[in-house]
Parts: C-alpha cells; sequence; structure tokens
C-alpha cells in the first residue's frame, strides 16, 4: 500500500514563501507522475501543478511564475517551492502519486496566507 506523508505547510503572511514536501513509500513499483492539489472552503479541488517521471511539468495559471514543483525521483519526493504568497492561496494542500496508473493521495497540510 502507497503512503503519502506531506510537510511543511503553515502560516505566512501575503509575500511570505512555503515549501511543501511530499514523500511516497511502501511501493516496489516506480512512482510515476506526481502532483499538487489544493481545496479551498466551500470549494472543488484543483489542480496546482503536477511533475512526470520525466521531469515535464505543468502549472494552474494563478499560481504560474510563483510555484516551483520539482522532484527526487531517487526519494519519490516531491516539493512545491510557493512564493510570493497570496491570501487567495490558503487550502489545504494535497500530494497525489501516480503508482501503476492508480491514484494515491497525502492526508493533505494547511496553508494559511494572512495579510
Amino acid at each position: 500500500q502507497v503512503q503519502l506523508v506531506e510537510s511543511g505547510g503553515g502560516l505566512v503572511q501575503a509575500g511570505g514563501s512555503l515549501r511543501l514536501s511530499c514523500t511516497a513509500s511502501g511501493s516496489p513499483f516506480s512512482v510515476n507522475a506526481m502532483g499538487w492539489y489544493r481545496q479551498a472552503p466551500g470549494k472543488q479541488r484543483e489542480l496546482v501543478a503536477y511533475i512526470t517521471k520525466g521531469g515535464t511539468t505543468n502549472y494552474a495559471d494563478s499560481v504560474r511564475g510563483r510555484f516551483t514543483i520539482s522532484r527526487d525521483s531517487a526519494k519519490n519526493t516531491v516539493y512545491l517551492q510557493m512564493n510570493s504568497l497570496k491570501p487567495e492561496d490558503t487550502a489545504v494542500y494535497y500530494c497525489k502519486a501516480v503508482v501503476t496508473f492508480r491514484d494515491y493521495w497525502g492526508q493533505g497540510t494547511q496553508v494559511t496566507v494572512s495579510l
């Protein structure tokens, strides 16, 4: 069973930075794409960014140029560097990993951006 453990959330002032990490473990198979999603209160979960096993990245328009996704495949770890944070970035951030065509999710980490 694949398990994802996230860390790095917290409270930050607008304009600040945070770095999220997510490590996948428990699978004998390689991890394919990894990504970050977020869900704000009263809203649907949305894609923030993802990165394929080959390193191709994609970002939501709302975060492009401010957030950077990267991964260490040897460690099955994905990172999300978030700069120039805005109050509208406040949400629970979830990590997702694709392993043998199945999606696995982390428990979520809260990011709160204050004015």
